[in-house]
C-alpha cells in the first residue's frame, strides 16, 4: 500500500490544539488484568509526542466486543496503565461522547490527556454511524489515527472523524504500513510465508495474493485438515470446510503453476475433544482417527516446516496466524518451535500480531525477531492486497 502521499503527525501543528487519537488498546484480558500489553506500549511514541509539544490529547479505542456497556470491558484498567506507563495522569472520561466528556476536552491544558470510555459501548461505533462521528469529532480539532489494528475497519473512528476533522496517521500506523509494505512489495529473497488459523475461507484471498509473490507457502492451523480433506483422507472430527475442498485443490494446483513450493503437515497431535486436558497423540494428519481431532502440527512437520525457515536464511519470513490450537500448553508447541528457530535463523522476521504474537511473545524473543505487528487482521488484509478503509480515509498531505 502506497502511504507516501498521506500526511503524517509530522505534518501537524498540534500545539495548544485539542487532538483526537485513534489508538489500538483492544488488549488482552484475564480477570481484569492485562496479559499482554504490545498495542499500549507500541501506541506511547504517538502520545508522547503530542504531550510533548503541547497538543491536548483525547486518546479514543475500543475493547472487545460488547453488546452492551459493561464494567468488564471499561477502559477505565487501560487508562490506569497507560498512566503508569507514561508516569504522568490521564483522565478518564464517563462516555466517549456527550456534554459531560465535550465539557472534559474543552477544559483540557497543553500536554494533558484524557482517555474515551469504550467506543463499542455505542452501536453506533462499527456502523460507521455519521451522527457519532460528529459528535466523536466535536471533542477535537485535529484527528490523528494511529490504530493499525483497526485500520482494516470502516468505523466511525477510524473513518467516519476524517470526514470532520483534518487527519493524519501517527507513528505506529506509518511503522507498520512501512515495514509490512516493504516485507511483501520488495522482500530480501527468498521470501516465505506461513499462514495459520482456523479457516480457508478466511485466507483464500491472501493465498491468492502471496502466491504471485513467495518463493516459499507454509499452511497449518485447522485449514491444513480442508487440504487433507480435499485430498481424500480422513481427518476425524477435526475442523474442515468441506465446501471448500475445491478451492484448496485449485491452490495446491496454482501453487505448482507458478512454481511456489508449498508446504503442508504431514503429522499432527490428534486430541479426543476440545481442551487441554485431553487425551492426545501423534498421529499421520492422513490417518486420524475417526473420533479425534487435529490440534496442532506434529513432530516431523515441525522439522520440514523448521527446515524451510533455515533454508531461507538472508531472506524474509512473513508469519500470521498459529499452528496450533495456542491457548491450550499441550497444543502450542508446534507454533513455540517454528517461533524458536526463526529467532534462531538470520533473516527479516515479521510476524503479523494477533493470535500467533502471544504464544510467541511468552518466549521472550521479541527483540530476535524484526517486527510484530500490532494488527492480525489488518496485517492479513495488507497481505491480500485489499484498501485498508482507515488508510484511505486520512489526508493527503498538501
Amino acid at each position: 500500500m502506497d502511504i507516501s502521499g498521506k500526511r503524517t503527525i509530522d505534518d501537524l501543528d498540534v500545539r495548544g490544539k485539542r487532538v483526537l487519537v485513534r489508538c489500538d488498546f483492544n488488549v488482552p484480558l484475564l480477570n481484569g488484568r492485562i496479559t499482554d500489553d504490545r498495542r499500549i506500549r507500541e501506541s506511547l511514541k504517538t502520545i508522547r509526542h503530542l504531550q510533548e509539544n503541547g497538543a491536548k490529547v483525547i486518546a479514543c479505542s475500543h475493547l472487545g466486543r460488547p453488546e452492551e456497556p459493561s464494567a468488564e470491558l471499561s477502559l477505565s484498567s487501560i487508562c490506569k496503565h497507560i498512566e503508569q506507563l507514561l508516569g504522568s495522569p490521564v483522565k478518564m472520561a464517563v462516555d466517549s461522547i456527550g456534554a459531560s466528556v465535550k465539557k472534559m476536552s474543552d477544559d483540557l491544558q497543553n500536554g494533558e490527556i484524557m482517555l474515551l470510555e469504550n467506543l463499542r459501548f455505542h452501536k453506533e461505533e462499527t456502523q460507521n454511524d455519521p451522527g457519532f462521528a460528529k459528535e466523536l469529532a466535536s471533542l477535537a480539532e485535529l484527528f490523528v489515527n494511529d490504530a493499525f489494528g483497526a485500520a482494516h475497519r470502516a468505523h466511525s473512528s477510524t473513518v467516519g472523524v476524517c470526514k470532520f476533522l483534518p487527519s493524519a496517521i501517527g507513528y505506529l500506523m506509518l511503522k507498520e504500513l512501512t515495514i509490512l509494505s516493504n516485507a511483501i512489495n520488495s522482500p530480501k529473497r527468498p521470501l516465505v510465508s506461513i499462514l495459520g488459523g482456523a479457516k480457508v475461507s478466511d485466507k483464500i484471498g491472501v493465498i491468492d495474493s502471496l502466491l504471485d509473490k513467495v518463493d516459499v507457502l507454509i499452511l497449518g492451523g485447522g485449514m491444513a485438515y480442508t487440504f487433507a480433506g480435499a485430498q481424500g483422507f480422513s481427518v476425524g472430527r477435526s475442523i474442515c470446510e468441506k465446501d471448500k475442498f475445491e478451492v484448496a485443490l485449485d491452490i495446491i494446483k496454482k501453487a505448482k503453476q507458478k512454481g511456489v513450493t508449498l508446504l503442508l503437515p504431514t503429522d499432527c497431535i490428534a486430541a479426543a475433544s476440545f481442551h487441554n486436558e485431553a487425551d492426545f497423540k501423534l498421529v499421520p494428519l492422513s490417518q486420524i482417527p475417526d473420533e479425534y481431532m487435529g490440534m496442532d502440527i506434529g513432530s516431523e512437520t515441525v522439522k520440514v516446516f523448521s527446515a524451510a525457515i533455515k533454508q531461507a536464511a538472508g531472506g524474509t519470513v512473513i508469519w500470521n496466524g498459529p499452528l496450533g490450537v495456542c491457548e491450550f500448553k499441550n497444543f502450542e508447541k508446534g507454533t513455540k518451535s517454528l517461533a524458536k528457530t526463526l529467532s534462531e535463523t538470520n533473516l527479516v522476521s515479521i510476524i503479523g500480531g494477533g493470535d500467533v504474537a502471544v504464544p510467541i511473545g511468552q518466549l521472550g524473543i521479541d527483540e530476535k525477531l524484526t517486527h510484530i505487528s500490532t494488527g492480525g487482521g489488518a496485517s492479513l488484509r495488507l497481505l491480500s492486497g485489499a484498501d485498508m478503509p482507515g488508510v484511505a480515509a486520512v489526508a493527503n498531505k498538501a
